[in-house]
């Protein structure tokens, strides 16, 4: 891979997502939250950013810096910790607790209009009529699948590897991007589908892996691959469209 090769893309998400991104994953509720665990996860996600060279708004090493905080008051006994002048309550999970729900609020809203709009496009203005007129069906959409989605299944993937050598070092100069997506582009064809996790069977390495997905991200950017996902964190397929 070219050592100064950046992958650049339109994240809308910010750290906010992430972290409701990991707690939806866990299962748990956001007063349930574990800030050890949380910040441990979302750490990961950073440095998986990172090692792929992925820009990373201000926001999100903010965020790092705030949980990292977060989590040293709470290993401390509350007698010692440090005094914070506009804090209301002992537990210092509280003020991201809060951001995250009226977050979550704010989301979940937008969400629900931005469906309302859409469903409204299938209505249109028109003189009454003696019979009434048939209903349009309206095929079911896959969940969206994110930026994050797609990291953790990265990393699933790099676990195999995890032993052969430090995230750090530098990619095997065998593989490069442009050589990856001539692979992809010649091993599906137009129209055709292969699951995430079967797109690396061929990687012998954790370079290769990491190479075979920064192609992969550059062909959805390019828009000659998109991502599936049948269910909310189930498994990731890639669809090449048909006229590419």
């Amino acid at each position: 891979m070219e050592e100064d090769y950046k992958v650049k893309l339109d994240i809308f998400e910010g750290p906010l997502d992430l972290l409701l991104y990991l707690i939806k994953k866990d299962e748990v509720d956001v007063y349930d939250v574990s800030i050890e665990k949380i910040t441990g996860e979302y750490m990961k996600y950073i440095d998986t950013f990172k090692m792929l060279n992925i820009d990373l708004a201000a926001e999100f090493v903010s965020m790092a810096a705030n949980l990292m905080y977060i989590k040293s008051r709470t290993l401390l006994p509350k007698h010692v910790q440090p005094p914070e002048d506009d804090a209301e309550e002992d537990d210092p999970r509280w003020e991201l607790i809060r951001q995250l729900i009226e977050y979550k609020k704010f989301k979940d809203a937008a969400e629900f209009l931005h469906l309302r709009a859409e469903a409204q496009e299938n209505y249109y203005a028109v003189a009454p009529q003696l019979t009434e007129p048939p209903r349009v069906e309206v095929p079911e959409e896959f969940p969206n699948v994110g930026i994050f989605d797609l990291i953790r299944a990265f990393q699933k993937v790099l676990n195999r590897f995890e032993e052969v050598v430090d995230f750090r070092e530098i990619v095997d100069e065998r593989y490069t991007v442009s050589d990856k997506i001539d692979h992809l582009l010649t091993r599906l064809s137009p129209g055709s589908s292969i699951k995430f996790s079967k797109l690396f069977d061929e990687a012998t390495s954790r370079d290769e892996v990491i190479v075979t997905f920064i192609a992969m991200l550059e062909l959805i950017k390019l828009h000659q691959l998109r991502v599936v996902q049948d269910v909310m964190l189930g498994d990731i397929e890639l669809h090449r469209y048909e006229n590419t």
